[in-house]
């Protein structure tokens, strides 16, 4: 079975591709919008080159320009088969569906090599992604106490969603009626 986890996938209307050196200026310009840094840090080239390219993740492409970034953690052990997601999108990709196009082909891809649950752990406070992540399917399991260091210093919560692929309509990456 190929569990080749940066393979290119092609959406309606982005791309997801393996990430590339010359992905991190566009993609740490991206970090360091308010909108984006309020809930990811600062991160400068050097970080985003130490951790981005470190991740197994994807450009998130949309016109032929790096919009955003999306990394899966991979469990391929036979009794645990799941991917934890994080994401991020530039400002002017936000609200456009298109968070929510790249988590759909990224799940299709690892539900179509036997993965069965999917996760994601946006901060409780950032309600645009639970909202966003429970549109593909999401569901809340529960909040995650001091979870991270937000920017502030301080700890903050998140929260734990999953999709199992059970829970998915065949072909299309989208939870299907209950």
């Amino acid at each position: 079975m190929d569990v080749s986890p940066t393979p290119l996938l092609r959406g309606e209307r982005l791309v997801l591709r393996p990430l590339a050196e010359a992905d991190i200026g566009p993609l740490a310009a991206i970090l360091r919008e308010p909108g984006v840094a309020r809930w990811w840090g600062d991160y400068t080239d050097e970080r985003t080159r130490e951790e981005l390219l470190s991740e197994t993740g994807w450009a998130i492409e949309v016109d032929g320009r790096v919009a955003g970034w999306l990394a899966a953690t991979i469990e391929d052990d036979p009794d645990y088969r799941q991917v934890a997601f994080d994401i991020f999108l530039a400002g002017s990709a936000q609200g456009r569906g298109l968070g929510r196009e790249a988590l759909r082909l990224a799940i299709d891809h690892f539900a179509a090599r036997g993965h069965h649950r999917f996760t994601i752990d946006p901060a409780v406070a950032n309600e645009r992604a639970i909202r966003s992540y429970a549109a593909v399917g999401f569901r809340p399991v529960g909040v995650m106490r001091d979870y991270e260091r937000g920017r502030d210093g301080r700890w903050h919560d998140n929260l734990l969603m999953d999709l199992l692929a059970e829970d998915l309509e065949p072909g299309s990456g989208r939870a299907a009626s209950p």
